[in-house]
């Protein structure tokens, strides 16, 4: 397996991304979520990432984070040798809404929640979910500060963030911030300049939706051409020339496509093996 750095951890350098095992409408049922995991455990991937809102319903938070814990628990391999990332900050509501709390109460009782739902007593890899406008960003900077320091997150990150929030949260975490994940993808490439930064300051950028979001994910070759056209002369899926793409785009880039069958994360770790040329790189950075 090709690892890439996160902080002092070298894991996968594609994770598996859990949410799509707890959306609302389109969940798998449990057996199936827990064979995906596995699969891709199995496979040598070693960051799985979550968050307390990945959750079918607001009555039901930490959804996700009890089912990869369910299936670490129950994988026949060192659980130990997985990172796990979640989040805290994004609040679901009634009715399949979402919602904003960077309140630092908030944060701590979020943090707390997530370690019972992962049955751990600290988590690998802690991020601030999404700013909050009625949240000064260097008050919710500086709780996630606080629970590094309290011992019950081990590294910190930052989502959502842009180019100066991620200055501010590195003057307040210093060394704990090892990562921002971003959404980064062919349909939104609005995050150039967050992989920029994370390349001047040594962390790594984790792409949340790197195939385009549940919805577009298998329509990702018709809807941008050129990523059809040169997974056809290769013979392979688009997605994985897409996510090869991001990979050759940054040594820190760390794709964490979603998954909730075992054959689509089993897919996307074949972009590993994928060399694109420097002419394909060209065209597929260029759009056409």
């Amino acid at each position: 397996m090709i690892t890439r750095r996160i902080g002092s951890r070298q894991v996968s350098a594609i994770g598996l991304g859990a949410m799509p095992m707890s959306t609302a409408g389109h969940m798998p049922d449990e057996a199936q979520s827990i064979r995906t995991i596995h699969a891709a455990l199995d496979a040598g991937v070693t960051l799985i990432d979550t968050a307390d809102a990945y959750t079918p319903s607001h009555t039901d938070v930490g959804h996700n984070e009890r089912l990869v814990a369910k299936a670490l628990a129950s994988w026949s391999g060192d659980a130990g040798s997985v990172l796990v990332s979640t989040k805290g900050g994004h609040t679901r509501t009634p009715g399949g809404g979402w919602g904003r709390d960077s309140r630092p109460e908030y944060l701590f009782q979020a943090c707390d929640r997530s370690l019972k739902a992962l049955g751990v007593e600290s988590i690998g890899l802690y991020f601030h979910h999404r700013p909050d406008p009625q949240v000064p960003y260097e008050v919710a900077i500086g709780a996630i500060k606080d629970l590094v320091e309290a011992g019950k997150v081990q590294t910190a990150g930052v989502s959502n963030a842009d180019p100066e929030q991620l200055r501010i949260a590195r003057e307040i975490l210093g060394d704990d911030l090892v990562a921002v994940q971003n959404e980064f993808s062919p349909r939104f490439r609005t995050s150039e300049p967050e992989i920029d930064v994370a390349e001047e300051i040594d962390i790594a950028f984790l792409s949340w939706s790197p195939l385009g979001g549940m919805g577009s994910a298998a329509e990702l070759g018709s809807r941008h051409a050129a990523f059809g056209e040169i997974a056809a002369a290769h013979g392979v899926s688009p997605q994985q020339v897409c996510l090869a793409w991001q990979l050759a785009r940054s040594p820190r880039i760390v794709p964490i496509p979603g998954a909730s069958r075992p054959e689509s994360i089993l897919d996307s770790l074949k972009a590993l093996d994928l060399a694109l040329s420097a002419d394909e790189l060209a065209r597929l950075n260029s759009g056409s």
